[in-house]
């Protein structure tokens, strides 16, 4: 006789159960939602804050996806990279207009950071809408805070449509170091949070708006379908280029790490088709740095020696010598930890090469104090060179903790 099959009553069934039909289910953003409930507001003035890497879950251009719904789009916003998100790294960025919806854009990568009273004048509702790859000093994010203030001081509401960070938002997996506002705070860190974290931005604005911008009328629009151990390429749902450097999801996740390589006389891998996976200069030993790397056993990333000729960017045009790297095991391999061993290694390796670089952007033109603003930690290359890591706490336990009550999913 056939045993009868029996439900799960204990829960762990039904919560592995969910979690794989949640794996085949593809995130609706916060854009999708917006489009589907957002009805009540098609007499609404929206001003749209985004960019082309910002799409519905189907790969539509979120603005015209909108336009398209019938709602009103009076004008729009563009952060660093511009409207177009394939802008040069921290090049100015001029107001244009837009040729696929030719609504005026306005630049808040120019001459200011912020919108202004002229700017949000004919605008009801304000929406935030730009995807995010989960680093404290890439500048979407704080583009965010300066929308936020603008909207607080102006008196208007605003709408965060939330997406997924595209790396995954295990808090656990989040990495110092925090960040000393007194003398590291810039726009590739104005406040208080760890390098990599782990959240999305609708979480970082329900926090700030508690914590820093507490006059204002903000709402979340929140993903459905994604939790916080899901990854794009763990769901397998579209990702789009955040910027030219930022191609794919294993660039996104190596980037809290290697993009710390701004900070020295290192190129980063801009200038070819793998930026953040490669770097090297004309001075390294590419095998005499590969051994030394492989003996630091740090988990999750492998390398291999490499040689290549970056068409742009720093030692454009020179061979340059160094590793490629790779993730082998998302779950283990901590970015900023193996950023840092690396500034560590080379620092020691070639004392009479490795130096502090300029990197001059628009919001810092003289590119001074580049690798503080990164860490967030005061003299930190000169602390690397001698491996004084005071300062640089990666576990970041505490912001472990107060993030907590900001978490969406």
């Amino acid at each position: 006789m056939a045993r009868k099959k029996m439900s799960c009553i204990c829960g762990l069934g039904c919560l592995r159960w969910k979690y794989k039909l949640m794996k085949n289910l593809k995130p609706q953003f916060g854009i999708d939602r917006f489009l589907q409930s957002g009805s009540g507001y098609r007499n609404t003035r929206f001003g749209l804050v985004t960019n082309n890497a910002a799409t519905t879950s189907d790969g539509e251009p979120s603005r015209k996806a909108l336009l398209k719904a019938g709602f009103k789009i009076e004008k729009l916003f563009s952060p660093e990279h511009g409207l177009t998100a394939r802008g040069k790294d921290g090049a100015y960025q001029n107001n244009m207009t837009d040729p696929l919806t030719r609504l005026p854009v306005i630049s808040l990568y120019a001459d200011k950071l912020m919108p202004d009273e002229k700017d949000l004048s004919g605008i009801d509702v304000l929406l935030f809408d730009i995807p995010d790859v989960g680093c404290r000093f890439y500048t979407y994010l704080w583009t965010m805070t300066y929308v936020m203030e603008a909207c607080s001081e102006f008196n208007k509401p605003l709408f965060i449509l939330d997406r997924p960070n595209p790396t995954g938002g295990n808090i656990e997996l989040s990495e110092g170091p925090m960040l000393d506002e007194l003398r590291c705070s810039s726009f590739i860190g104005r406040w208080n949070i760890p390098v990599r974290h782990s959240c999305t931005l609708g979480e970082l604005a329900n926090y700030f708006s508690e914590i820093r911008i507490k006059e204002i009328d903000l709402k979340v629009i929140q993903v459905q379908n994604w939790n916080r151990d899901l990854t794009s390429k763990k769901v397998n749902w579209f990702f789009v280029p955040t910027s030219p450097a930022i191609t794919d999801v294993e660039t996104a996740l190596m980037y809290p790490g290697s993009g710390l390589l701004e900070g020295i006389n290192v190129n980063e891998g801009r200038g070819t088709e793998t930026p953040f996976k490669i770097f090297g200069a004309p001075w390294i030993h590419a095998g005499d740095l590969q051994e030394k790397f492989n003996s630091l056993s740090i988990p999750g990333v492998s390398s291999r020696p490499v040689s290549y000729t970056p068409q742009a960017g720093l030692y454009e045009n020179e061979i340059c010598n160094g590793l490629q790297l790779s993730i082998s095991d998302a779950e283990l391999f901590h970015p900023v930890n193996t950023g840092i061993n690396l500034i560590k290694l080379i620092s020691s390796l070639y004392p009479d090469h490795c130096t502090e670089r300029l990197y001059k952007t628009n919001v810092n033109p003289t590119g001074k104090s580049h690798p503080d603003k990164l860490t967030g930690v005061y003299g930190s290359f000169e602390k690397l060179k001698i491996g004084d890591l005071s300062g640089f706490d990666l576990n970041n336990a505490h912001w472990k903790k107060v993030i907590q009550p900001y978490l969406l999913y």
